[in-house]
This record gives structure tokens, sequence and C-alpha cells, in this order.
């Protein structure tokens, strides 16, 4: 049996706002909320809608495909757990569904990514609680 390495980052703190997202991730689906009462979509999951303030919510199913809305590539961060990994690039993705989101591109050369790019979800299951959405180029 193969040892696995501890996950050596920040992890999230999952809250009664947020379980569903990473109750979804954990099956390495990615989900979004949308107000049930005026049809705002929203990421990140919060119990009251910021446009209307209805706490009317429902969980969205993402199709994991969008495009890179805004990237920086990280050369330098001495963390442990983020300095095994540089350069890696930080981006806001917007999914095909209109939401954005803070993440991961991986799967390229951090030089070869463009805003605007496509790109699908995959699933790093960073502990046996813990799934994070990243995306590499499609």
């Amino acid at each position: 049996m193969a040892e696995t390495k501890p996950y050596r980052k920040p992890l999230p703190r999952i809250d009664e706002e947020s379980r569903g997202y990473w109750e979804a991730l954990a099956r390495h689906e990615l989900y979004f909320q949308r107000c049930r009462d005026c049809g705002t979509k929203r990421f990140y999951p919060r119990a009251v809608c910021p446009v209307c303030l209805s706490s009317a919510t429902e969980w969205v199913r993402a199709s994991g495909r969008g495009t890179v809305y805004s990237f920086t590539v990280t050369y330098q961060n001495q963390a442990p757990g983020f300095r095994e990994e540089l350069p890696y690039v930080l981006a806001i993705v917007e999914l095909e569904e209109g939401v954005r989101l803070m993440t991961n591109v991986v799967g390229c050369a951090p030089d070869a990514v463009r805003v605007g790019m496509p790109v699908a979800v995959v699933f790093e299951d960073a502990t046996a609680e813990i799934t994070l959405p990243k995306f590499r180029p499609e």
C-alpha cells in the first residue's frame, strides 16, 4: 500500500452555509447556490442572497466548464505546502453558469495560461474529508 503524504496547506473550515458545497466536492461534483426568490446565482456559499436578502437557497450543479477571468503566477511563497509547487497559477474562473471562483489552474505551464482560456474542473482530494476544485485547460 502506497503511503500518502500529509496535506500541508491550510484547509477550509466547513460550516452550515458551505456544507453542501464541500459534500458535493467530496463526490467530485461542483455546485453553486441560487436564490429561489430572485434567481440570483452566487458563489461563495452564503445563507442569505446578497441581492434580495432571501434565505430561500438551492444548490445547482455546475457544468464544471468555464474560462479564466483573471490570474496571476506565484513565483515566491515560502509557506509549507506552497513552496513545493512553485510556480503556480492562482486564478479566478468564470463558470459557464456565470459565477466566479478563486482556484488554481493546473495541468499546463504557468506561462501558457491566458485570460479567456477554456478550462474544466478537476478534483484534488486533499484529505479524506476535503476535496478542492482546480481547473485544467480544456
